[in-house]
């Protein structure tokens, strides 16, 4: 899985839907078992309610700096300073390995499963998959995707789903005032 897909994956543990919202993190329980699934923490590990929280956290924040890419007005300094705190608390550091150098956490658990998914983040940043990976400008999914048109111009998760009733939203906004 690339760091995009990573993040893309994370970000989409909640589904907000015009039917309501669907979350895979509803326990500490499921959330030590998303990342030990993932590689990002080993399978016993346990994840407590502060941890869920601090997860949940990290995804809204990531969630914003993505909507912020796709060019929706959001604070972005509280989401990055999410990102940082967490960071910190994982003991991000740059590691030396084989020739490699990498940002790895030295913390354990689930702190250092989402320092992994930070660390994913400065990952994608480098190696310029950042600038691809959005979240749909529609209110009510905000899906992260990742946007492979040529220009990097898409604005919705599906153009047959969040963009037509996005187009028709518009269209009715305009027309209201002609009735």
């Amino acid at each position: 899985m690339s760091t995009t897909e990573l993040i893309q994956d994370y970000v989409n543990t909640l589904h907000k839907d015009i039917h309501g919202d669907e979350e895979e993190l509803a326990t500490p329980a499921q959330l030590a078992s998303w990342l030990a699934v993932r590689d990002l923490v080993r399978p016993n590990v346990r994840a407590t309610a502060a941890e869920l929280r601090q997860a949940k956290e990290l995804r809204e924040a990531l969630r914003l700096l993505l909507l912020a890419k796709n060019e929706i007005d959001v604070d972005e300094a509280p989401a990055q300073a999410v990102l940082d705190r967490i960071a910190c608390k994982a003991r991000v550091g740059l590691r030396f390995e084989n020739g490699e150098a990498a940002l790895v956490p030295a913390a354990a658990g689930v702190i250092g499963g989402l320092g992994r998914i930070v660390a994913a983040v400065h990952g994608a940043v480098a190696d310029g998959s950042w600038q691809r990976l959005k979240a749909c400008r529609c209110r009510d999914c905000e899906w992260a995707f990742i946007d492979t048109a040529k220009n990097q111009s898409r604005a919705w998760c599906s153009m047959s789903s969040c963009g037509n009733r996005e187009k028709a939203r518009a269209y009715r906004r305009r027309h209201a005032h002609t009735s």
